[in-house]
């Protein structure tokens, strides 16, 4: 056995690094591996081109929700942008230009899955498995998959049985014609409130099946002129103080979520108002009242979604969905709402980021094992017992109050700081402390008893399922995750030299 599979190590490719997604992780990753002149690093993306969560999610309406002068990655600013939010094409073919410029495409293998990685103790090195089962090996594994990357598909009785069309909002159906539809939709979330306007045009009769209404306030969008653009190109320096000055106020907003929930008082103003404006039937406004803290669940922003959802071809349904049949979804009162066509806004997995059986660290243990009371690391980047493996975006790295590129910005600096300590101290492998783990999400915890994810009855995908513990959310400012990153604390690990 022993012989076996040291003729395959030798046979196989060895990588220093492989890292997992081409999104946003993904590539601002290899970028910053490639400008340190570094080579020896593929890139494995399963889907067939660069963008990740914003390749893959091309419904109609699809767009940031973060400015894109902040929502792009420092090293890189673009003064294009067309617009304040930009649509989903911008994004993408931004991060395609990014891979270009730095000339990544050689390094990244497109349409190639990861079924399953396991951790070789005495090789310290990485087995990879792909959907295909080709098997390469690497150093260290940096996954940047994604919280908002798999589907959560509801469990709802019947839905197999449904004849008509059903998708996802992930993987829309653009050759389906929705003229004249009788269309559902299940889910009022960040993909629902975007769709929603663009196909209630279309449909001959909309039903939106709302489980809780969400917090929505207005959406401050509107176009670039060619000469603000012009102006950007010319004077990069001021591209920069607008990136600043889109940070520094989107950074207020964490005194509200994360430290005085009281805060939040001027956003639920901003809230009711627009729904006060837009929304004159009292009894559908009662309805889209949300009943829960604001900040509690993620803070949506839309001009145009009250108006859709008042058209006379709408209807909005809050009562629980019994089954499916084969043409209709049945209600808890029993009521039959006939439908061609499903549409699942119902969101991602963001709290399971892993399936079971992709990820084996030290004595085979499964990942999902080691979480039973939902996902943790250090510092959102390291797991102890899964040594060399760095996440991105991993357990309590989201935000919501500004942009997710400056916490991955913030990792990749670690994770390069943790390369060069191991070089500098001739080891082959890092595993982080149980100890300082545990320490480390015991502060977190403490910290969010003031939040505003802990107040009254507080449910949202930011929580696991069965521990009802944020494990999505920074509980805190950005600067001070980044200042907690900013240096590799070598002694928060064990080193070693697995060779010797």
């Amino acid at each position: 056995m022993t012989a076996q599979l040291n003729a395959s190590l030798t046979a196989e490719k060895i990588y220093r690094v492989l890292i997992i997604g081409a999104g946003f992780s993904g590539i601002g990753m290899a970028v910053r591996l490639k400008q340190r002149g570094e080579d020896d690093f593929v890139v494995y993306e399963k889907e067939a081109g660069v963008g990740g969560t914003w390749w893959v999610n091309q419904y109609p309406g699809c767009a940031c929700d973060i400015p894109s002068h902040l929502y792009s990655f420092s090293f890189e600013p673009n003064p294009d942008w067309s617009r304040r939010f930009s649509p989903q094409p911008e994004i993408r073919d931004y991060l395609a230009h990014c891979a270009n410029k730095y000339q990544l495409l050689p390094h990244i293998h497109f349409q190639r899955e990861v079924a399953s990685l396991r951790w070789l103790e005495k090789r310290a090195l990485w087995q990879v498995t792909d959907g295909a089962g080709q098997v390469v090996f690497a150093r260290f594994v940096v996954a940047g998959t994604g919280a908002l990357s798999t589907p959560d598909y509801p469990n709802i009785a019947g839905l197999q049985r449904f004849r008509g069309r059903v998708f996802h909002s992930q993987h829309w159906d653009h050759d389906y014609d929705l003229e004249g539809k009788r269309i559902g939709v299940i889910g009022t979330g960040a993909s629902a409130i975007q769709f929603i306007p663009e196909i209630q045009p279309a449909a001959g009769a909309l039903t939106v099946f709302q489980r809780t209404p969400p917090w929505i306030i207005p959406k401050p969008d509107r176009g670039f002129s060619g000469f603000e653009r012009g102006l950007l190109r010319r004077f990069p320096r001021l591209q920069r103080l607008v990136r600043s000055f889109i940070y520094a106020t989107h950074e207020t907003r964490a005194l509200g979520f994360a430290f005085n929930p009281r805060l939040m008082a001027f956003h639920r103003f901003l809230a009711l108002n627009l729904l006060r404006r837009q929304v004159r039937d009292p009894e559908l406004r009662r309805q889209l009242t949300p009943r829960y803290a604001i900040g509690c669940k993620r803070i949506l922003i839309s001009n145009d979604y009250y108006p859709a959802i008042t058209q006379a071809n709408v209807s909005l349904v809050t009562q629980g969905i019994r089954e499916i049949d084969e043409d209709a979804v049945i209600t808890e009162d029993g009521q039959r709402h006939p439908v061609d066509l499903l549409i699942l806004g119902t969101g991602f997995k963001a709290s399971t980021p892993f399936p079971r059986g992709m990820i084996f660290g030290r004595d085979g243990q499964d990942i999902l094992d080691t979480w039973s009371q939902g996902p943790e690391a250090y510092k959102g980047t390291t797991v102890a017992g899964f040594p060399n493996l760095f996440l991105l975006m991993g357990p309590n790295t989201g935000l919501g109050h500004n942009s997710i590129v400056y916490m991955i910005e913030s990792q990749v600096a670690y994770i390069l700081g943790a390369l060069d300590t191991l070089e500098a101290q001739g080891a082959n492998s890092l595993d982080i402390q149980p100890q300082v783990q545990e320490r480390f999400n015991a502060a977190l915890r403490s910290r969010m008893q003031g939040a505003v994810w802990s107040v009254g009855n507080c449910r949202s995908w930011y929580k696991h399922a069965e521990s009802g513990r944020n494990v999505v959310i920074w509980p805190g400012f950005s600067w001070s995750f980044r200042r907690a990153t900013r240096r590799f604390d070598a002694e928060a690990y064990r080193l070693t030299d697995t060779t010797d």
